[in-house]
């Protein structure tokens, strides 16, 4: 399993800071937390950067356990 951290607004359209996801890939994981959050999250999902394990993420990456997948949501401010 791969731990998910949602930041910001993520985790307020989650309700939760983090959870752990079945998933062979950056795609399969975030498609779990997509059917698991509803579809609000999914629509911020879709703005979001993805990172693993610290690097920008890719839809193919392969995820294994250990893994730490985060959800950086658009920031708007200045």
């Amino acid at each position: 399993m791969a731990r998910l951290r949602l930041l910001g607004p993520a985790r307020e359209a989650a309700g939760v800071a983090e959870v752990e996801l079945e998933g062979e890939d950056v795609a399969a994981v975030l498609d779990g937390a997509r059917a698991r959050f509803g579809p609000g999250f999914a629509e911020l999902l879709g703005r979001s950067a993805i990172w693993l394990n610290g690097s920008p993420a890719t839809a193919g990456q392969p995820v294994g356990a250990g893994d730490e997948l985060a959800v950086l949501p658009p920031v708007s401010g200045g």
